[in-house]
């Protein structure tokens, strides 16, 4: 069987702010209530125009899914790892909550989870996407904002926006080689 490369596409200028990503997470992946707690967000961008027509721009964010990945080379008891498919994950069973990945990770895609005593982050919604569906963001987006797919798979809807569009990654100085894109 191919090994998959799972990768998102993400294109800020349909993000309107309406939060339904960050909603449909917290309820599919159970992040605890009442706490500065979140697998996805949506960050402010700067205002776009002149008055009186102003705009606001958006900037989802997430675990970058990186395939250098500085949180898992931090971690002391091996809870942070890659699986086959390049999904970093944290397994909460072996992780101590020593927070050494959150400092570590360039891009604050990670928290401490109080109700489980170990660090949480995305993971694409691994008990999703291994069922055939689509990550609880991608599929709730009233905009669709975010693709997700195979970028092994030439024919995915991830490998041909990034043919077919001029794309970033966020802070590539650092070395991560994260496996979001960010089509500008």
């Amino acid at each position: 069987m191919k090994t998959k490369r799972f990768a998102m596409v993400l294109d800020s200028s349909k993000c309107i702010d309406c939060k339904a990503c960050t909603v449909a997470c917290k309820i599919e992946n159970k992040v605890p209530m009442g706490q500065d707690n979140y697998r996805n967000w949506v960050a402010e961008g700067p205002l776009r125009g002149k008055f009186p027509d102003l705009g606001q721009s958006f900037q989802p964010g997430q675990c970058m899914q990186c395939a250098n990945t500085p949180c898992d080379q931090v971690c002391p008891t091996g809870a942070t790892r890659v699986n086959r498919d390049g999904i970093v994950l944290v397994d909460d069973h072996k992780c101590i909550g020593c927070k050494y990945c959150i400092t570590a990770c360039p891009y604050n895609a990670r928290y401490y989870n109080e109700v489980t005593g170990a660090v949480d982050k995305c993971t694409f919604c691994v008990q999703r996407i291994y069922r055939g569906r689509q990550p609880a963001c991608v599929e709730t987006c009233p905009t669709k904002v975010r693709v997700f797919g195979d970028l092994n798979d030439r024919n995915s809807e991830v490998s041909r926006l990034l043919v077919k569009h001029a794309y970033k990654v966020e802070k590539p100085e650092m070395g991560t080689d994260p496996f979001l894109f960010y089509i500008i």
